[in-house]
């Protein structure tokens, strides 16, 4: 039995059945593993993974350990984990699991620093927190790692960061940038799996309601669509002025949160940045306003500075804090302000996060080969598995495409040829 922190290992058996469920609906994630079970491209390799403890990702996992890799897997947030599935891949696979739901931020931290102990070659990571750690508090295992990627927008923009001031000690494949990543899995698992988490943590019925979608990047078009789809009147805040214009075209109201605040029902953030919704936004907000989150860090909504401002609190129902103001206003807070989907939902559907997967097992495979080529800076998926995941994918769902005949190749290769 490998080490392991994890709820309760009883889980363990009903962890596999909803792994095994969700594995039908990665059918390019399991040619993967096939050909990774017969080629083990990543023999020998130790990768230490800080991912959301999920359904898809334990398939992610028994894909790598399938070509070869020692796995250890922690947490990426601390509401994120499902239990069942850590106790499974414990159980069932073997794979060292440092998880629990609930968790507060020591045993956060400490889960984290455990799956660095494992001395990775490979860092895999959901929001670069497993970097940070690494970079400012375990560089001693700094010379052994070899390469690592990163699945989220906001774990981009941290690793962007260090490389402009240089504290990047090794090359990093940014996932989020593949296409068949960030125009799939932001847009329609984030779409989808956000309206999922706000619904069973509060039953409340869209249709009419004012949605307040704080940022129009993909993970914002996706919601702001599915909740349109779903009947509210949408609204989104932006800082951007071309997405802000894109949202216009889209046909939803644009204009700044001290407007919004003061009309939407329901006001979800998903930016990347820190208090988008801050102190004085909850002094505009109606009675019964419900607030959620659904960027990777729990600093999108000003939290502390409700929590000053209010009252009481109590837990209302599961994963819905209610805040009473001093003036006697109620503001639901979702999630402790953590990401909702994953919350008190499930996150994003099996069938999106198998492109999402798919391009980090194949990504994974490529820095075992070229990782000595490249420079310590943040680097996109290279484009030739970006199209080889998304032609899997369409044969998968069995759509066919054309393809251009050689003349057709010449003519766009060609300049003299015009009207």
């Amino acid at each position: 039995m490998p080490n392991y922190d994890v709820k309760d290992m009883k889980l363990a058996e009903g962890g596999r059945l909803k792994i095994d469920w969700a594995e039908r609906e990665m059918p390019v994630l399991r040619q993967i593993k096939e050909r990774f079970s017969r080629e083990l491209p990543l023999k020998g390799m130790r990768i230490s993974a800080c991912l959301h403890v999920t359904t898809e990702t334990a398939n992610l996992m028994k894909t790598l350990q399938a070509g070869g890799a020692d796995v250890v897997l922690t947490a990426s947030n601390p509401l994120s984990t499902q239990d069942e599935i850590a106790a499974s891949l414990v159980s069932h696979d073997e794979i060292e699991v440092y998880a629990v739901k609930g968790e507060d931020n020591v045993t956060y931290y400490k889960h984290i620093n455990a799956a660095l102990d494992h001395k990775p070659h490979f860092t895999m990571d959901d929001g670069a927190d497993l970097v940070n750690v690494l970079h400012q508090h375990r560089r001693e295992l700094l010379p052994g790692v070899i390469a690592g990627t990163e699945e989220t927008t906001t774990g981009v923009i941290r690793l962007h960061a260090m490389a402009a001031d240089k504290a990047l000690a090794y090359p990093i494949v940014a996932i989020n940038d593949a296409l068949t990543k960030h125009l799939f899995d932001n847009r329609y698992g984030t779409g989808q799996s956000t309206i999922d988490g706000i619904v069973r943590a509060t039953n409340v019925l869209l249709a009419g309601k004012i949605f307040v979608v704080a940022g129009y990047g993909w993970c914002g078009r996706g919601l702001a669509s599915r909740a349109r789809g779903m009947g509210a009147s949408v609204v989104v805040t932006e800082v951007d002025p071309l997405k802000a214009l894109e949202a216009v075209m889209d046909g939803f109201r644009v204009m700044p949160m001290d407007e919004a605040a003061k009309i939407g029902d329901i006001l979800v953030t998903l930016t990347g940045d820190i208090n988008v919704i801050d102190d004085h936004h909850f002094d505009l907000m109606k009675d019964g306003a419900i607030v959620a989150n659904s960027g990777h860090f729990n600093v999108e909504i000003n939290i502390p500075a409700l929590e000053k401002k209010s009252k009481s609190k109590r837990l209302v129902r599961p994963f819905v804090d209610e805040y009473i103001t001093s003036d006697n206003r109620r503001v639901f807070i979702l999630g402790e302000g953590r990401l909702i989907n994953l919350a008190s939902a499930e996150g994003h559907p099996a069938s999106v996060m198998d492109m999402s997967f798919a391009n980090q097992a194949l990504t994974l495979e490529y820095l075992v080969k070229n990782a000595s080529k490249l420079e310590k800076r943040v680097y996109s998926v290279p484009e030739e598995i970006d199209k080889q995941i998304a032609e899997l994918k369409l044969a998968a769902m069995g759509v066919s495409i054309d393809t251009l005949t050689n003349e057709q190749v010449r003519y766009l290769a060609s300049w003299q040829e015009g009207t």
